[in-house]
This record gives C-alpha cells, sequence and structure tokens, in this order.
C-alpha cells in the first residue's frame, strides 16, 4: 500500500509551480493514493502467457500497392492549359517580378 503525503502534494505542485490550500493538498493525496494502489494491484495480475499488445485494433494497410503505371504525356497534361511555356504550366508570378 503506498501513502501519499501532503508534504509530497506539495513539493510536486511547487515544482509544477502551482499554488495549492492544505485542504487541496488532503484531497489530492487521497486520490493520488488511490491511483497508486490501483497501479500495484496490475502488477499482481499474472501476464507470464499473454501476448503483448500493441494496439487494441487488428489494423490493416488500407493503401493500394504502390506500383508503377503508364502516366499521361507531357502534351496530353498541357494540351488544355490556357498559357504554356517552355514545356510548362505558365502562371502569373505570386512574389513580385513580370
Amino acid at each position: 500500500m503506498t501513502t501519499i503525503t501532503n508534504d509530497q502534494v506539495k513539493h510536486v505542485a511547487h515544482l509544477a509551480r502551482l499554488a495549492i490550500t492544505e485542504e487541496e493538498a488532503t484531497k489530492f493525496s487521497g486520490q493520488l493514493e488511490a491511483i497508486l494502489n490501483f497501479a500495484n494491484q496490475l502488477e499482481e495480475v499474472d501476464t507470464d502467457n499473454v501476448e503483448p499488445t500493441f494496439h487494441v485494433l487488428d489494423l490493416q494497410n488500407v493503401l493500394r500497392p504502390d506500383t508503377a503505371e503508364q502516366t499521361l504525356s507531357q502534351e496530353e497534361v498541357l494540351k488544355n492549359a490556357p498559357v504554356k511555356e517552355d514545356g510548362q504550366f505558365r502562371v502569373p508570378s505570386i512574389l513580385g517580378g513580370e
């Protein structure tokens, strides 16, 4: 059974730059003690034959395989461009210049 004192709670509050009253220290020490006691109960569980769980759901990769496929030619890509120059899309400058 773990015991958390008011002084320990005040010390942690001081480290976290929190101002707490004596009543809050008493309240928090009881709550922290209950949390730590519950965690200690979990250590008593026999987990020797239990596989580690990395995620509670059985996740599968839902992405398609990354395979090379036929792509559009440069001419096909640029055929509907309103303005093209040197085999590229010509767009207005947004940083100055032209």
